[in-house]
């Protein structure tokens, strides 16, 4: 549709491909540092590309030659690797360097929504702060959209499949797994957390807020 965003990338192919950062592995710093940055997006998303794709060469293989898989197994692989990517290339769109065009609070239809909502941004951030802080083991803070009521909803996501909404359009997500922050935050979570406010791209949300909701 013309003037709406993709907030995750069409692929081309058959296969996924790890999406270009849109900023330099150092612009983020010092919420996270370029060593940080550069770990993350080229070795740890790049897994998740990397796992999906050989689990469809996988499915490809034994449809060809008629063979069996443990379906179970694969499948549950598959949504792993697979929500891995689409919730990395969100991560990586709602960020911004801090004071070019990260960081700061939401306007407009973002910040309506927000308010009435919530009943103020800041009860928004103390809510979204304590779901991605609290999330057990290796997961994700989530801003979504319920199409059905209308209602933004904070989601914790496990792992990258669990606890997901089916339907719900992802507007925000927060990369709470140890391997996002723990080179410059150790096992400090919670501040990784509250650096992460100053990097947002509210611009990029909102676009996605806009593309969520029927014309």
């Amino acid at each position: 549709m013309p003037g709406r965003m993709q907030v995750i990338p069409m692929e081309t192919e058959k296969f996924y491909t790890l999406p270009p950062l849109p900023y330099g592995n150092g612009e983020l710093a010092p919420a996270i540092s370029e060593e940080q940055l550069r770990l993350h997006h080229d070795k740890h998303h790049n897994a998740y590309v990397v796992g999906a794709n050989g689990i469809l060469e996988r499915l490809d293989a034994a449809r060809k030659n008629g063979t069996d898989l443990d379906m179970k197994a694969t499948l549950k692989e598959l949504s792993f690797h697979v929500g891995g990517h689409i919730l990395h290339s969100l991560f990586w769109g709602n960020l911004a360097p801090a004071g070019k065009g990260g960081g700061g609070t939401p306007t407009g239809a973002l910040d309506a929504a927000i308010t009435a909502e919530f009943g103020s941004f800041e009860r928004f951030k103390k809510e979204f702060s304590m779901a991605a802080s609290g999330v057990e083991g290796s997961g994700w803070g989530a801003l979504a959209l319920c199409r059905k009521t209308g209602r933004l909803v904070v989601m914790q996501i496990e792992k990258h499949n669990v606890n997901v909404y089916p339907g719900f359009a992802i507007l925000l997500v927060l990369d709470v797994w140890e391997h996002a922050y723990y080179l410059d935050y150790k096992n400090d979570r919670a501040t990784f957390v509250e650096k992460f406010w100053t990097i947002v791209n509210w611009d990029e949300v909102s676009r996605r807020l806009e593309a969520a909701v029927p014309a």
